[in-house]
């Protein structure tokens, strides 16, 4: 029976997530505990000594856009020439490829964000005489590439004591060690905002330190007159910036440059020293990401046509077309999830080779799934949620085939989505106290979702269609018969129909509604039952 709650009963239900006291940026631990870290700051320092070509290479995602955003930054303080690339998705794929290299002309190369598979590209950095430091977080494959220093917390042989951390923070923990080692009077902190995006955009467990470099992070964009930072407010236009306003506005945004053109776009808008070139890269950012969500919906669409044609509802959906672009199949892969509740592989055909995206649901571990079925690929990567991979064309049918049986052998609970519903609650307790109450537990996200509740049959009063596109809902209901106050609920990218019996059961999270500096509770349905 689910129990209906009041707001102390909310309160302590809250608290009880967190069996610990919250960390101080003070008590996040030494990097010098990361494996290889201090090796590697020594050895970057000695380079910058000796005034050595240092070229650095990122990822075109949120956390490798940041992760090198930081570097540039750090670089032009200490001040020491920092070549910076970011690859393109299009033309040299993921990370440190021997595409990337051709490019380089450097004594030492560093990567962030990306390289703990770049077994291929480490062997061309020796032959060619260059030093190698990889900085990542991603999962290690059984083979480790051959490197002067590899600093990655998920290694086995890592004792670094939080694990769940970002590319950006890998990289700012070593910069904390270069610091050190130049004795320079560079102020870390001053990196937290672009660390608080970086860690929502890329779903760390928002617990431990990533809570506390969140929350200060946040903060920060409040207050730092970083021009990246300064535009993100005053089109967030909050007096207080959540990170779900960070997860749902602003990475979006970041992350629509590399998707479809190019990652330096965001990393222009991240390093930009005025606040006319920083907008206007965020303009161009915006256009992109209009551009995104045109594409995404095309090929969503096409994408469920193709899994409705299918005899029956696979453990794990795999579809793939031609023309697809490269850059949404990861968005349209979570957007499969989200309607059929299975996890999804989404393919982008071209000239014979496929590249895709694929995303997990509860507690499916898509990477181990896809890693004991990788003969059928020629390349993989990723983690237990969310992973990439690339295979010829003919293959597409056989790798299926194989995951599914796969995933025939799991166990059926594995496949049913986390969502944990907190309660019921009297819809005269929806108030501003209650949003208050609710902000003392944020940042909400990955490990802390914000707490969803439970409505059971509220009578449907009316119905509007919203948007441009009229694909989202605003409902209006009562949550009992005779009750005189009415409450609105709304439901993104849901077209929802008058139900016959006038009757609608839902999850729906509270959250806070401003608008012409007023402040009102605002009820957002996650599932409709």
């Amino acid at each position: 029976m689910m129990q209906t709650l009041n707001k102390q009963e909310l309160f302590n239900l809250l608290s009880s997530r967190f069996d610990s006291q919250e960390k101080r940026l003070s008590q996040i631990p030494d990097p010098a505990l990361l494996q290889d870290a201090s090796k590697a700051a020594k050895k970057i320092a000695d380079a910058i000594r000796e005034n050595k070509k240092i070229t650095l290479v990122g990822d075109y995602d949120v956390d490798g856009v940041s992760s090198t955003a930081i570097m540039v930054d750090f670089f032009r303080q200490i001040p020491y020439p920092l070549e910076a690339i970011i690859p393109n998705r299009f033309r040299d794929g993921y990370g440190v490829s021997p595409n990337v290299l051709e490019r380089i002309d450097a004594d030492l190369v560093i990567t962030v964000d990306n390289g703990i598979s770049a077994v291929g590209a480490a062997q061309i950095c020796k032959e060619r005489g260059i030093e190698l430091i990889i900085t990542d977080h991603h999962t290690p494959g059984d083979i480790l590439p051959e490197a002067f220093a590899i600093v990655d917390p998920k290694l086995s042989s890592c004792e670094y004591p939080f694990t769940e951390i970002c590319g950006a923070q890998v990289a700012w923990l070593l910069l904390a060690l270069i610091k050190r080692e130049l004795s320079l009077k560079i102020d870390m902190k001053q990196f937290l905002d672009i660390l608080a995006i970086a860690i929502i955009a890329d779903i760390m467990p928002l617990i431990d330190i990533n809570r506390t470099i969140v929350k200060e992070g946040l903060k920060l964009i409040e207050s730092s007159n970083r021009p990246a930072s300064i535009i993100i407010r005053d089109f967030l236009n909050k007096s207080n910036i959540t990170s779900e306003d960070i997860g749902f506005q602003i990475a979006p945004r970041l992350n629509s440059a590399g998707r479809l053109e190019d990652a330096s776009i965001a990393l222009e808008f991240y390093t930009a020293t005025d606040t006319n070139k920083a907008y206007k890269q965020f303009e161009l950012l915006g256009k992109l990401n209009e551009l995104r969500k045109e594409t995404e919906a095309k090929t969503t669409k096409e994408a469920i046509e193709m899994v409705e044609s299918f005899d029956a509802l696979p453990h794990v959906i795999v579809v793939a077309g031609k023309g697809w672009h490269e850059g949404v199949v990861g968005i349209v892969a979570a957007r499969l999830v989200d309607k059929f509740g299975r996890p999804a592989i989404v393919l982008s055909i071209e000239e014979g080779f496929a590249k895709g995206s694929a995303r997990s649901i509860g507690e499916v571990n898509i990477y181990e799934l896809i890693k004991e079925n990788k003969s059928y690929l020629s390349k993989f990567g990723g983690h237990k949620m969310a992973a990439g991979m690339g295979l010829e064309e003919e293959n597409i049918s056989t790798f299926r085939d194989a995951l599914n049986v796969t995933a025939s052998q799991l166990d059926p609970k594995d496949f049913i989505p986390t969502e944990q519903v907190s309660g019921i609650l009297q819809m005269e307790d929806v108030d501003l106290e209650l949003l208050s109450l609710l902000e003392n537990f944020e940042p909400y996200g990955e490990a802390n979702p914000r707490p969803s509740f439970l409505l059971k049959n509220a009578q449907v009063v009316n119905i509007k269609l919203m948007g441009a596109d009229k694909s989202h809902s605003r409902i209006e209901v009562k949550q009992h018969q005779d009750s005189s106050k009415t409450i609105e609920l709304i439901a993104f990218r849901t077209v929802f129909e008058m139900p016959h019996d006038k009757k609608i059961s839902c999850s729906y999270t509270v959250n806070k509604n401003e608008f012409n500096s007023r402040i009102t509770p605002q009820l957002l349905i996650n599932s409709i039952y």
